[in-house]
C-alpha cells in the first residue's frame, strides 16, 4: 500500500467510518486509529486503509499510529473522558510533529444557544481551546446535529406511529453526516482552512412536525410528532441502557433547545467545498430501507401475534 500521512481516529465510530469510506471513494490512502482492529472492521476490508491499534488515553499507545502524520482528523466518543482523552491525543500529536490537527466538534443551531448549558458543546469548546494554544495548526469543524439521529428512532417509530420527543414546537436544522465525511475528507486531502471555524448546518429549518411528514412521505405510513416530557423520554432511554451521565448531559441539551427554538441555516462551509446540502427529503429517501424495514418487521410481529 502506497505510504499515506493522513489519520483517522475515532475509525470505529460512524463519523470516522463515513469519512474512511469518503477517502476511500477518491482513491485517498490513509491511516485509521482504533482501539480494536477487528471489532471496528466489522468483518469488511475497505482498500487503501491501514488500519492501527492504539488507544487516545494511552500516549505511548498513539506513536506508531502518528509517525510520519501530517494531518489528522480528532474524533472520540462522546462520554464521561472526553476531554482528557482529546487531549491527550493532542500532546502525542504535538511530540509527533504533527503539522495540522482538525478537530471534529459541534455547534447547536438553535438561536442564541448557550454552548456552556450542555456538556458535550461546552467540552468540545474546552477542548478546542486546548488544541488552539497546542501549537499545532488547526482547524474546527462544527456541524449542527445529523440526520443519522432519525435513525436511531426507527423502532419507536414502528410501535407508536410516532416521533415522541421532549422537543416542544422547535426548530432544527439537521445536517446529513455524509456531507460532513465529504467537507472533512477534503480537508484531510488538501489541508488548509488552519485557525478557522467552519461551522456546518442543513439546508432547512425544519420542526419535528415538517421532519415527521417528510418521514410520512418518503414511507407512505402516517407519522405524527407527538411531544413528550423529558421525563418520559428519560425512561425510555435508561431502559435502552444509556447511562447515567449521558442523559444528564441530553437533560441539558434539551432544556436549552427548548428555550431558544428558532434555528439559523449556514451552508457557507458546504460552499467552500463545492458540496451541494443534502436536504431531510433526500436523506430520508435515501435511506427509505432502514425506516420501511422497521414498519414492515413491527406489522409482520403484529400480525403473527394476532
Amino acid at each position: 500500500m502506497k505510504k499515506t500521512n493522513i489519520l483517522v481516529s475515532g475509525a470505529a465510530g460512524q463519523s470516522g467510518g463515513l469519512i474512511l469510506r469518503e477517502l476511500a471513494s477518491r482513491q485517498q490512502p490513509v491511516r485509521a486509529l482504533a482501539r480494536n482492529i477487528a471489532s471496528a472492521k466489522n468483518g469488511t476490508d475497505i482498500p487503501l486503509i491501514e488500519w492501527i491499534e492504539g488507544d487516545m488515553l494511552a500516549k505511548d499507545t498513539l506513536r506508531p499510529a502518528l509517525e510520519g502524520v501530517e494531518r489528522t482528523i480528532l474524533i472520540s466518543s462522546a462520554n464521561d473522558r472526553m476531554v482528557e482523552t482529546q487531549c491527550t491525543f493532542i500532546d502525542a500529536c504535538k511530540e509527533a510533529g504533527v503539522n495540522h490537527v482538525i478537530k471534529f466538534s459541534g455547534e447547536e443551531s438553535q438561536e442564541g444557544y448557550d454552548a456552556q448549558q450542555f456538556r458535550f458543546t461546552r467540552e468540545h469548546e474546552q477542548i478546542e481551546d486546548y488544541l488552539e494554544k497546542s501549537g499545532i495548526k488547526w482547524t474546527h469543524l462544527r456541524p449542527s446535529q445529523f440526520m443519522q439521529v432519525y435513525l436511531r428512532e426507527t423502532a419507536a417509530i414502528s410501535r407508536h406511529g410516532a416521533l415522541r420527543l421532549p422537543l416542544a414546537s422547535i426548530q432544527m436544522s439537521p445536517v446529513d453526516l455524509r456531507d460532513v465525511a465529504k467537507i472533512a475528507a477534503s480537508l484531510l486531502i488538501e489541508g488548509g482552512y488552519h485557525g478557522r471555524s467552519l461551522r456546518i448546518t442543513g439546508p432547512e429549518a425544519l420542526s419535528i412536525s415538517e421532519i415527521a411528514r417528510i418521514l410520512s412521505d418518503t414511507t407512505g405510513k402516517e407519522i405524527l410528532y407527538v411531544p413528550v416530557s423529558w421525563e418520559e423520554r428519560k425512561t425510555a432511554l435508561a431502559a435502552t441502557g444509556m447511562p447515567g451521565y449521558f442523559l444528564d448531559a441530553l437533560a441539558e441539551q434539551t432544556a436549552e433547545r427548548v428555550s431558544k427554538p428558532q434555528a439559523f441555516i449556514d451552508i457557507s462551509t458546504h460552499q467552500l467545498f463545492d458540496i451541494t446540502p443534502t436536504t431531510f427529503a433526500q436523506f430520508a429517501e435515501q435511506h427509505k430501507h432502514i425506516f420501511n424495514q422497521q414498519i414492515l418487521m413491527q406489522v409482520s410481529k403484529s400480525t403473527f401475534n394476532n
